[in-house]
């Protein structure tokens, strides 16, 4: 068993750098945006189209992947992924200057990368899942740590990367990370991939997975996690802005960096101590402090004080994403690459609608953003609520 393991060591390792590659997809575009609004002359509103555009995508991505990664296989679906991210990256250095219209030449290179990032969610998770290692619910946290330390890495190495060469040579720092995922598309076409069950068990169909009970219950805490993670998120550099009254360079590395360290801190934590906590008792505290960190933000008029609540809800949200696939692993051990690509949808429905409604109630409110977030707490709230009927599920199952 401990040869086997070594065996897999690499391919934990690649799907390590997989959640990186995917967090460069995310999060290098969006400190570009001012720029493309300026270097070519497009408005904000449509600049403000490219996330949902991307997001669209990927959500597309998610739904499709379910009925052809197990016909193509994983390797060719992770190597495809890795491709597709290369391209858009590289696309978008390219097609804005050849095209007549630069704004279309952004959107066919999202397109590309944004198949590449649903693609990455979908077969990440379950490929690591498959590994043989001791403590599935350890790895899975640490794995999704690793997307945490890539999307800090990338505002603190751009942010310093500008400051120094400017961010008018933002191409070179482009063809920089594209370098990674070209070497773990190298790495994957190598390392031992094995299914993620058993050869002579076939995986649940859509149809099989819509009929348990506790998929829906899964389902419910996947939007959930999402969107307790990205309404705090998308707003934290806000709140480092106007706390603290510096620039945005600041504010990006006081906000969003700050949130993800913290998330990833408590990945990591559980990702190493993970054997020796109870799952559920950690999501359920996690809960009540993502619930609580809310409350901090929305109602405490200190704005300094509600960075620190952005801080403390990254720290809270970092183990309700892994925490629930490997809740649903647990649960639903046929579940396959249709389970994972549909969770990894219901996470993303999440990641959109989470910000959505905090901004829509923020607008109602002439832009108070602590109205939004108080709004949004219902999701934090819902998951715990979730977590509870799922315990209660499984214990009339065992």
């Amino acid at each position: 068993m401990a040869d086997l393991k070594n065996n897999y060591q690499s391919t934990i390792y690649a799907c390590f750098i997989g959640y990186i590659v995917q967090a460069i997809v995310n999060n290098f575009i969006p400190l570009l945006f001012i720029t493309f609004q300026t270097d070519y002359n497009i408005p904000l509103n449509k600049i403000t189209l490219l996330v949902t555009f991307n997001f669209g995508i990927q959500l597309i991505t998610d739904l499709l992947s379910a009925g052809f990664v197990d016909k193509i296989g994983y390797r060719v679906s992770l190597i495809l992924a890795h491709i597709m991210a290369i391209l858009g990256l590289f696309l978008l250095t390219v097609l804005p200057e050849i095209l007549p219209s630069a704004f279309l030449g952004i959107v066919i290179s999202v397109a590309f990368y944004a198949v590449g990032g649903g693609l990455l969610e979908v077969l990440i998770s379950p490929v690591l899942e498959s590994c043989p290692t001791d403590n599935k619910e350890k790895a899975m946290s640490l794995l999704h740590s690793f997307y945490c330390w890539g999307h800090a890495g990338v505002v603190l190495i751009s942010t310093i990367f500008f400051k120094i060469f400017g961010i008018e040579n933002w191409k070179i720092l482009m063809y920089i990370w594209i370098i990674v995922p070209v070497i773990n598309c190298i790495i994957f076409s190598k390392v031992p991939i094995t299914s993620l069950i058993e050869d002579d068990v076939e995986g649940m169909s859509i149809s099989e997975l819509f009929k348990e009970k506790i998929f829906w219950i899964l389902m419910v805490m996947m939007v959930c996690s999402g969107a307790s993670e990205q309404a705090v998120s998308q707003w934290a550099s806000f709140f480092a802005e106007r706390g603290l009254g510096v620039s945005k360079a600041i504010g990006d590395l006081a906000g969003p960096m700050a949130f993800a360290l913290l998330m990833g801190s408590s990945r990591a934590f559980y990702g190493k101590y993970g054997d020796k906590i109870n799952l559920d008792k950690f999501m359920a505290g996690s809960g009540i402090l993502c619930i609580a960190s809310y409350l901090i933000i929305a109602l405490i008029p200190s704005p300094v004080i509600s960075l620190i609540g952005c801080a403390v809800c990254g720290l809270s949200v970092g183990i309700m994403w892994p925490g629930s696939f490997s809740k649903a692993s647990a649960a639903l051990r046929r579940g396959g690459t249709a389970m994972f690509a549909l969770l990894a949808l219901g996470g993303d429905i999440g990641c959109s609608g989470g910000p959505s409604l905090a901004g829509m109630i923020s607008s109602l409110y002439d832009g108070n953003f602590k109205i939004g977030i108080l709004a949004a707490v219902i999701f934090p709230v819902l998951l715990l609520v979730s977590l509870w009927i799922c315990c209660q599920q499984q214990k009339e199952c065992s």
